[in-house]
């Protein structure tokens, strides 16, 4: 049996996929895309579900400030910031630096 959230998600990891290397996205823009803007809820538990799935680059996603507010959900205290920091993205305080330089704005799939 399917979850009703199952296309909801697999619509986000779509999206997620897509964000390129040394980039990031917030999961209200992520809704927007989806056509769904009040759903950025939605989003984060999709990618707090997203762990198992190795071709997710969750990391890239934070919230509209550029704070890492998924950071507790992943393995180890800064995993999600190293791994932001690892494709050049500074982290300071749990919050990316020159955020709007990072932002990459989803487009709604087709």
């Amino acid at each position: 049996m399917t979850h009703p959230n199952d296309n909801f998600f697999e619509r986000v990891y779509s999206i997620v996929r897509q964000i390129p290397y040394g980039k990031v996205t917030s999961y209200g823009a992520i809704a927007k895309a989806l056509g769904t803007a009040r759903s950025a809820r939605m989003v984060g538990w999709a990618m707090n579900a997203s762990h198992h799935l190795e071709d997710v680059p969750a990391h890239r996603v934070v919230n509209r400030k550029g704070l890492l507010t998924g950071k507790l959900h992943f393995d180890g205290t800064n995993l999600m910031q190293q791994l932001l920091e690892n494709e050049g993205i500074q982290v300071r305080d749990n919050q990316i630096v020159d955020f709007d330089t990072h932002f990459w704005e989803p487009e709604m799939p087709k």
